[in-house]
């Protein structure tokens, strides 16, 4: 088949890679931009509306965050919403409801105290809501609770993203931009990648691409091209995935709880569901699975071609099992798995929560859940949070965005404009970039 020729080919339909599509097609003067998805639409691993939280992570009420980083993390979240609103179909994308940080017990309610204090200078809609506060505007949360409660939250503010619809949005404005081609591939899996007279060619299964800029966002996907490529050997990677459950509507708003520091993922936490209204998902549960893809078992191949289960991953995986909270947290999330026990057992952190919600109202969200490809720092021996990148300096960049990828999609995508722009030595509009998106 006759090769197309791009200026950037963006490798993967999810929010990461869409975002990037709308801002070179908006803001640079590039003419061929092109994106290659292999399913048959977009967002349908980690940004599809069942495999996430569809939370809009601002930082104020992520207690795992420092206030350097939620100030950061508020920022783009801020790009995303300026976009939103900028559309005629806004509460499409995103949904107003209250949220809130719990803290259960002296020790957490003292740990939310001293938060707000920190962080309500930078977040002036912040509020601290005793008792009588939570129970106006989450009842459930209050009813049948003996224990000291306390929150920190925000009521009247974006808090929910529907990221399927949004990367659908993307797209479609992308494609509107005149005088140039804006290629959107689906059903078109990619097989290898390389370099060719300073350009690259992307082989997929419908034929060669060839392109002066590639950038792989493919979740996990992307440390395996990465490798195949010569990068990124440096790095091993850990899929965690999340399982998640629905009761009846006990909850109007988002209500997380308080992240414990031992333990390098989510904290569970109550959502209003945007594609099932009038249910209330709990979760995620958290459990390490072999595979780069939940629910695709063609994946556990893959896995294992990143994973490179040496001395260095194993001292990680080792230090992660030596630490009690840690240890006993993945084994009751194993358990979480296994019907007619799980239900019982994920009971007890459902009440942290809503404490009068029954065993017969918990149902086990059958098809709900995503996997976030952590990745194992092997030189330094420590697992990583947050979203990594492989910038090779040689045209083509590797993105790996776990939790808050989808909040800070823009701001990614922005970084990533900077590179190829220099790269390229094309141009970028960044007074209508700031116009738009940044305030």
């Amino acid at each position: 088949m006759a090769t197309t020729r791009y200026d950037v080919l963006i490798i993967g339909g999810g929010i990461s890679g869409t975002s990037l599509l709308y801002e070179l097609a908006r803001y640079t003067d590039l003419k061929a931009i092109g994106l290659v998805e292999k399913y048959d639409d977009l967002s349908q691993v980690n940004s599809a509306a069942t495999n996430n939280s569809q939370t809009l992570h601002c930082g104020d009420i992520e207690t795992n965050y420092s206030l350097e980083k939620a100030i950061n993390v508020n920022k783009a979240a801020r790009m995303l919403i300026n976009y939103a609103k900028a559309q005629k179909n806004t509460a499409g994308l995103m949904t107003k409801y209250s949220k809130m940080v719990l803290g259960v017990g002296k020790k957490e309610c003292d740990l939310i105290r001293k938060r707000f204090e920190l962080f309500s200078p930078h977040f002036p809609n912040m509020r601290l809501w005793e008792k009588e506060d939570i129970a106006r505007i989450e009842p459930a949360v209050v009813d049948g609770r003996k224990e000291e409660i306390v929150a920190i939250g925000v009521e009247g503010e974006y808090t929910a993203v529907d990221y399927y619809t949004m990367a659908h949005s993307f797209v479609q404005n992308a494609k509107k931009e005149t005088g140039k081609t804006v290629d959107v591939r689906l059903n078109e899996a990619v097989i290898s990648i390389r370099e060719k007279n300073g350009e690259y060619v992307v082989k997929t299964r419908k034929g060669d691409l060839q392109a002066r800029f590639v950038v792989v966002s493919a979740g996990g996907h992307s440390l395996l091209f990465a490798q195949s490529m010569g990068y990124g050997h440096e790095f091993s990677c850990l899929p965690v995935g999340g399982s998640y459950y629905f009761t009846p509507q006990y909850l109007n708003g988002k209500v997380y709880t308080v992240q414990n520091d031992k333990l390098p993922f989510a904290a569970i936490h109550g959502d209003p569901d945007v594609t099932t209204p009038g249910l209330t998902r709990i979760g995620p549960t958290a459990l390490m699975l072999p595979m780069l893809e939940r629910y695709n078992i063609s994946t556990v191949v893959e896995f294992f071609k990143v994973l490179k289960l040496d001395k260095s991953v194993f001292k990680v995986l080792m230090d992660l099992y030596s630490v009690s909270d840690i240890r006993n947290y993945i084994f009751k999330n194993f358990l979480f798995e296994i019907p007619f026990v799980n239900r019982r057992l994920f009971l007890k952190d459902v009440r942290k929560i809503m404490p009068s919600v029954k065993l017969k109202d918990l149902q086990f969200a059958k098809g709900f859940g995503g996997l976030r490809p952590q990745l194992i720092d092997k030189k330094k021996k420590e697992l990583l949070l947050g979203e990594a990148k492989i910038n090779t300096g040689k045209g083509i960049t590797f993105n790996m965005t776990p939790s808050p990828g989808g909040t800070v999609c823009l701001d990614n995508a922005y970084k990533d404009l900077k590179i190829i722009v220099d790269f390229l030595g094309c141009s970028f509009n960044e007074e209508l970039f700031r116009k738009e998106l940044v305030n």
